[in-house]
């Protein structure tokens, strides 16, 4: 059986060195060609990790994540995923390995795992190397249609209808939507809110046409779009926001330009994080429940592996509440 020092030896490096590279430690800078020089050399000589006892830990799940870090803390919804994920690995003392698919070298960092989180839209290329890399995977806020992969997603479609609904009990005849823009390459994510906001206001009678705009999920692009309606003279009577940093981007627009919330515009957002009950109006928006569902995923993660099976392709909705706050 090959041994840690047989690896060393082949690869050119120190024993130390291939223990920390096969465990992935995220404190050791070794070059890109040093990792895939260890992983070939361990390959080559059918290096075996010794596994533990159940009770001791064995299962090691992997996190992919599929914005950059920088953009993960700007946009808190895929965060919240990852921390979900997180809290039930920590929970039941299981091993994490993260990766953001930024990361040059983010699949070296997740060789060994037992178990494999998406978060986020990937392509169809992408899915194709995470089922080589580990079989028994789930994919979090990927509609996966038609479905060959386990999936977690929200439940978009009755969330709408609860914004469109709300408003029009609130004498809305005309409603704004400001939306972002997601892609997997170069190709376009289609943001089923968009979809379904148009029905369920065309259902309602209520005008939409002229006030869409789409940029990016961010406060910056919120305070943008709303400028542009401003600029433009396009203003409905009420805001919908595709997240809440578009929605307190479109707030500070409204403030700016002396335009007061809610009594001359209505705004909702959609995600409900902490920031949304202390803005100025607190904001009116949807809970999307983004941490139960990371902790959903890693759940059915740990549960296949503990029957020794790979997760059956499924999807899995996961209802959105509105929560009634002062800005409508």
């Amino acid at each position: 059986m090959a041994t840690l020092k047989d690896i060393a030896k082949l690869a050119g490096v120190s024993s130390a060195s291939v223990s920390r590279i096969l465990n992935n430690d995220p404190t050791l800078n070794v070059p890109i060609e040093t990792r895939e020089r260890v992983f070939s050399a361990a390959k080559e000589l059918g290096y075996q990790k010794k596994k533990r006892k159940f009770d001791d830990n064995i299962m090691t799940i992997g996190i992919i994540q599929w914005f950059s870090p920088i953009q993960e803390t700007e946009d808190p919804y895929y965060l919240s995923i990852r921390q979900g994920v997180e809290e039930f690995c920590f929970q039941n003392k299981i091993a994490i390995k993260r990766a953001f698919h930024t990361d040059v070298d983010y699949l070296f960092s997740l060789e060994g795992i037992d178990g494999l989180v998406c978060i986020g839209k990937y392509s169809q290329e992408d899915m194709n190397t995470f089922r080589q890399l580990c079989p028994n995977l789930i994919y979090l806020d990927m509609n996966i249609d038609p479905i060959h992969e386990c999936c977690i997603v929200l439940d978009f479609k009755n969330a709408m209808k609860s914004v469109i609904d709300y408003l029009h009990t609130l004498k809305h005849h005309s409603v704004g939507y400001l939306g972002g823009k997601e892609y997997t390459g170069s190709v376009l994510y289609p943001d089923v809110r968009k979809k379904y906001f148009m029905r369920f206001c065309e259902d309602k009678n209520i005008q939409y046409k002229d006030y869409i705009m789409e940029d990016s999920f961010s406060i910056e692009s919120g305070f943008t779009m709303m400028n542009e309606l401003i600029r433009q003279k396009k203003i409905p009577s009420a805001i919908f926001a595709a997240s809440d940093p578009i929605a307190i981007g479109a707030l500070r627009a409204l403030n700016q330009n002396g335009i007061k919330v809610p009594q001359d515009i209505a705004v909702i957002g959609f995600d409900n994080i902490n920031t949304a009950n202390y803005t100025t109006p607190p904001l009116t928006t949807i809970f999307a429940p983004t941490f139960d569902m990371g902790y959903m995923g890693a759940r059915m993660i740990y549960d296949a592996f503990k029957r020794n099976e790979n997760i059956s392709p499924i999807r899995i909705q996961m209802p959105c509440f509105l929560i009634e706050r002062e800005s409508c």
